[in-house]
C-alpha cells in the first residue's frame, strides 16, 4: 500500500469532492447508489459500476486516513 502513501491527501480530497459527489444536482451520484443499495434496488450493471465509480475515491480517502494517523 506504498502507492496510497505517495498520494498527497490534497489530490485525494479533490477527487473525491469533484468524482465523488458528480453530478451536484438533484443529488450525488454515490448517495442515490447508496440509497438504492440500501433499499434493494441496486442491480443492473451500470448501477454496481456507477457505485464503484463514485466510491472509490472516498475509499481510498478513508484508507490513506487509517493508514496516516494510525502511525
Amino acid at each position: 500500500m506504498s502507492w496510497l502513501d505517495r498520494i498527497p491527501f490534497t489530490t485525494l480530497l479533490l477527487i473525491s469532492l469533484m468524482l465523488g459527489l458528480a453530478p451536484f444536482v438533484p443529488e450525488p451520484h454515490v448517495v442515490e447508489k447508496l440509497r438504492m443499495l440500501f433499499d434493494g434496488s441496486l442491480a443492473k450493471p451500470i448501477d454496481i459500476f456507477d457505485l464503484l465509480m463514485h466510491g472509490t475515491p472516498w475509499v481510498l480517502l478513508g484508507l490513506k486516513s487509517i493508514r496516516h494517523f494510525s502511525k
